[in-house]
């Protein structure tokens, strides 16, 4: 979602905003701004669309000041504008917010009736209405923010500059993550620490209701009780070359390329060579006494929890309910004492998924989490949090977080059948030799990036795209829909194959691609009959398969993706690889923006 930068510098603080908001334009946004203190005097400068624009207008209107806060906004309350742009200012103090105000008409009323009137559209101009009003009434900065913060309810991470104070700013996190980085004389929020570092690699998470007065050579945290905390100073390790395209034309393109690299790294930190056995990097857990797995998740997550269902169940007899984050605690569902909650999130800060560990954690034996965040809020609050080792993934569109929150899953599935005794030391060491093959064979997937890119280019003119698949195949092709649609905006289902009969099979005609990915597994005869039903009504069949399924199943067939051949259990690893190509390519035929495609955001921390 929105992006906060906040510096108290040695220099030039509006050069050093943007590029920092440059490195969080891969959350998704809608406009920019930049407010300064120089010389005491607060100003502030905003324009609509991409960053250039600001860069731009800063060209022309230079905003001086070593003091600064910026922003990226993706638009809730109030359309894209200027108007609407952050930062937001009421006389001498002006803020950036990440979240939503829930409770702004009712403040917005209080103020109203003090002679206070908007002059936007947002949610977020009351937060610093509000803040004016005390400082009117004589209060200081630092006690304004208070009596402000404590009134606000809702989700926000906010970030305060006042007119008249060079050295401080006052950040608030309330279900919005934001990070405090130090430096040697100065000091920088971000509400993501990769905007941090290229200045600092110290940073202090606050946490959950913390709110914190910062000047360039102190930070003061209180708590959501009222009292002073000690949050830890932890060093990021971010690896600046994971955050540039390196040579690639897009982010995406970049971090498809990455997985064969990635999923190694992620393999080798759960698989125990010497000993066959499934190390984890972090806790204990113990499927024995388990009745049950509740994975919750969003999108492409959601996906990653569907396939790890068969991967369970099948291999560990163990039964498994996967639900949207955004449901299951609207849903208030019973869950047992023998339960274990399961939470998957590429950023460890997806609002909703974070609401419904919180549900769960009063009521499962044990909350564990799959994030590639490991000091994201959803890692700290669960018992265990399993890192998937995937780098930091710019493009919104997930792909290596997918394929490694996938490696995870796996490694956990393996384990439960191993302590449950469905899995014995050799059936596990096979398992795990397959396992440590699948990188090699998602490289040997590349291969296909050529006839993938010329089969996205037939598909660039559709209109509506089907995606089929059964068994671990079927959350697949979910995944496959999304991902084109978020991408290339072209309209695409996905389907089990054996629901076509019921319903989907209306849509088909001579226009409409079908891709039916059906490794030659178990079930690949049944996938093959609903196949020729598409093709029968003239349909125009992208067939995935492997070479034996390609020489069973190819004739007539518009066009024929041949990936490796791999044990089916695994298949949905590498089968993620062309579904990913493929919705890549056809977004770069049609001109898309690839890396933040329209209305998207890459971590959603609001509701």
């Amino acid at each position: 979602m929105c992006g906060i930068v906040g510096v108290l510098g040695k220099h030039e603080v509006a050069p050093i905003i943007v590029e920092s908001l440059k490195r969080l334009e891969y959350r998704g946004y809608d406009s920019a701004g930049i407010a300064t203190v120089n010389n005491g005097v607060l100003d502030r400068r905003r324009a609509v669309g991409k960053l250039i624009n600001l860069s731009d207008l800063l060209v022309h209107e230079p905003l001086p000041g070593k003091s600064g806060i910026g922003h990226t906004r993706w638009a809730t309350h109030g359309e894209p504008s200027v108007k609407n742009a952050h930062p937001h200012q009421a006389g001498p103090v002006a803020v950036v917010h990440n979240g939503i105000i829930e409770n702004f008409k009712e403040l917005r009323a209080d103020l109203a009736e003090k002679g206070l009137t908007p002059e936007t559209d947002t949610d977020t101009e009351t937060v610093v209405m509000m803040v004016r009003h005390y400082l009117d009434q004589g209060l200081a900065p630092r006690d304004a923010a208070e009596q402000t913060i404590a009134r606000l309810e809702g989700a926000f991470a906010l970030c305060f500059l006042f007119h008249g104070e060079e050295d401080l700013m006052i950040a608030a996190r309330k279900g919005s993550p934001l990070a405090i980085g130090h430096g040697e004389g100065e000091m920088f929020v971000g509400s993501d620490a990769i905007a941090l570092a290229p200045m600092t690699s110290q940073v202090t998470y606050l946490d959950e209701g913390d709110w914190a007065v910062i000047t360039r050579e102190t930070l003061e945290i209180i708590d959501a009780n009222g009292n002073l905390a000690n949050r830890p100073v932890k060093t990021i390790a971010l690896d600046a070359a994971r955050v540039e395209k390196g040579g690639y034309q897009h982010f995406m393109a970049k971090e498809i390329a990455e997985q064969p690299v990635v999923l190694a790294d992620a393999i080798a930190a759960y698989v125990d060579e010497a000993n066959g056995q499934i190390a984890l990097p972090s806790g204990e857990i113990d499927f024995t006494a388990c009745d049950r797995v509740i994975m919750v998740a969003f999108g492409t997550a959601f996906y990653a929890c569907q396939v790890a269902k068969y991967w369970f169940e099948q291999i560990a007899g163990l039964p498994v309910e996967v639900d949207i984050a955004s449901e299951f605690r609207y849903r208030e569902p019973p869950i047992s004492e023998k339960s274990y909650a399961l939470f998957v999130s590429q950023s460890g800060e997806t609002a909703d998924t974070l609401a419904a560990l919180r549900y769960a954690a009063d009521r499962a034996a044990k909350v564990l989490s799959v994030v590639n965040v490991p000091e994201s809020s959803i890692a700290r609050e669960s018992d265990v949090a399993l890192p998937i080792l995937a780098g930091t993934e710019i493009g919104v569109a997930s792909t290596k977080a997918f394929t490694c929150q996938l490696s995870a899953l796996m490694s956990l599935a393996l384990l439960a059948g191993h302590q449950r005794g469905t899995l014995d030391d050799a059936a596990l060491a096979s398992r795990l030799e397959h396992l440590r093959s699948v990188p090699g064979l998602v490289n040997q997937a590349m291969a296909a990036e050529a006839q993938i890119k010329s089969v996205a280019r037939k598909i660039a003119s559709a209109t509506d795209v089907l995606f089929l698949g059964r068994g671990s195949m079927f959350p697949l092709a979910l995944e496959g829909a999304l991902k084109l649609k978020e991408i290339s905006y072209i309209h695409a289902e996905g389907y089990a194959s054996g629901e076509l009969k019921h319903g989907p099979i209306a849509l088909i005609d001579k226009k409409m691609p079908v891709v039916v990915m059906a490794p030659k597994d178990a079930l690949f005869d049944k996938t093959i009959s609903n196949m020729q039903e598409v093709m029968a009504r003239g349909g125009r069949v992208v067939l995935i398969t492997d070479a034996d399924g390609a020489e069973e199943a190819s004739d007539g067939v518009w066009q024929t993706i041949v990936m490796p051949t791999i044990d089916p259990l695994f298949a949905p690893i590498l089968y993620a690889v062309p579904a990913q190509l493929l919705s890549y390519h056809t977004a770069v035929a049609k001109g898309t923006d690839v890396d933040q495609p329209r209305n998207l955001a890459k971590s959603v921390t609001v509701e």
